[in-house]
């Protein structure tokens, strides 16, 4: 049997292991030894297989693991929903306090009223959203 054959089902060893542990270095090493059968299709210099194996895994574990570390702990940046309308900037259509009110946010109409009860909007004021409770705007 020729030794890229090895390799693949090295491969699919390390692909299996991946799926059970969630482990995706070990992806990154299937990729290297995928990569070493490829270069064992080609030639029957096991030692540059090796050093195929070993420098593409090597490589794939330097440059991915930062990134994908980083991704991991940096929170999304576009934020959506409710939470994509807290900060912005409305405008009111009735007056707001501290019970009910009326405002234009994104183009559609919302209930609302203030964060402060001693504070009243009128309408034309612009307000900015603090939090949405439920369907009602909560702004100063």
């Amino acid at each position: 049997m020729d030794f890229w054959v090895w390799w693949l089902i090295a491969a699919g060893g390390f692909s299996i292991a991946l799926v059970l542990t969630a482990m995706p270095e070990l992806g990154m090493l299937a990729i290297g030894a995928a990569a070493a059968a490829a270069s064992g299709a080609v030639t029957d210099n096991i030692a540059l297989q090796v050093v195929v194996f070993a420098v593409v895994s090597t490589a794939l574990l330097v440059v991915v693991r930062p990134i994908a570390r980083r991704a991991r702990v940096l929170p999304p940046k576009l934020s959506s929903g409710v939470d994509g309308l807290r900060g912005r900037t409305a405008v009111v259509l009735e007056r707001v306090d501290s019970r009910d009110g009326r405002i234009k946010l994104a183009g559609e109409e919302w209930s609302a009223r203030a964060l402060d009860s001693d504070i009243t909007h009128e309408p034309g004021d612009e307000v900015s959203v603090v939090e949405i409770d439920g369907a009602t705007a909560i702004v100063m």
